[in-house]
């Protein structure tokens, strides 16, 4: 079960003044990387887990999702939120079901986006989205540790980039009492400044993303409270070592090499405290 001192730090990350970035480990090795480096709290990324495990982006398992956020909670002491996608469910009270088997691997939040895996009808219609988050929502309460739920928006990631339909699923998800915010995908200042306006919770946004040149001050700036990265720096650190591969087997040289981060340093992050 999730550490009651975690949920709470976790909690007061979002009420306390101003930003915070939550980077996304895959590994235990990345986890506590990021840890030594002084980030607050972490969050899964599913694409990320989906790629280092060897798989196409979607096709983890709720159980193996659940191990997977079990061994990112016990690398470090930091929370950690979990990318639950969909919930991994049909119905709201499967979605209610992921909540508690989520706390019970001691994570201190979750997600619960709108998509709905159906490549026919991607995004579930608004109400049938609202009633899972409802459920979500108590789910979470009826815990003994305040679990943080986010809800997610996803039309910008299945085509459907409406600003307006956006807000108007965020403010539902607000009503049926999400603790967080979160529609992946908007990139300019002035959709995230009209995102942040148009609700009363803290908003969490992808950053990093293709075409996307604001900060974390920027962001801040803007009133963003979490700050998340996704799958980016799986895939910044997979491309690196795909292009050193492609060199290799194209070239024949090695040139990579000089960039490879060195024993010292690496062998540093994992120092006992």
């Amino acid at each position: 079960m999730t550490e009651p001192t975690a949920a709470a730090a976790f909690r007061a990350l979002h009420e306390d003044a101003g930003s915070f970035v939550i980077p996304n480990p895959w590994d235990r090795g990345s986890a506590r990387m990021l840890a030594k480096l002084g980030f607050k709290a972490l969050a899964t990324t599913s694409a990320g887990f989906d790629f280092a495990d060897g798989r196409k982006e979607g096709t983890a398992t709720l159980d193996g999702v659940l191990d997977h956020c079990r061994m990112i909670v016990e690398a470090t002491p930091l929370p950690v939120n979990a990318d639950l996608e969909n919930g991994y469910a049909a119905t709201p009270e499967g979605v209610a079901e992921t909540i508690r088997r989520a706390a019970e691997a001691g994570l201190a939040g979750g997600s619960i986006e709108d998509a709905s895996g159906d490549p026919d009808h991607p995004i579930y219609d608004l109400g049938e989205a609202v009633e899972r988050v409802q459920a979500a929502v108590e789910a979470a309460r009826a815990l003994p540790v305040p679990f943080t739920l986010t809800a997610r928006a996803e039309n910008y990631l299945f085509g459907r980039p409406d600003l307006d339909d956006t807000i108007r699923r965020l403010q539902a998800f607000q009503d049926a009492g999400a603790d967080v915010l979160y529609a992946p995908g908007p990139k300019s200042r002035g959709d995230i400044a009209a995102i942040i306006g148009a609700v009363a919770r803290p908003v969490n946004v992808i950053a990093g993303l293709p075409g996307m040149d604001l900060s974390v001050g920027d962001l801040a700036g803007l009133g963003v409270k979490r700050i998340s990265l996704g799958s980016n720096l799986f895939r910044a650190a997979f491309g690196a070592a795909l292009r050193g591969a492609r060199e290799i087997a194209e070239q024949g040289t090695f040139g990579y090499a000089a960039d490879a981060a060195s024993f010292k340093e690496i062998s540093s992050l994992f120092d006992a405290e």
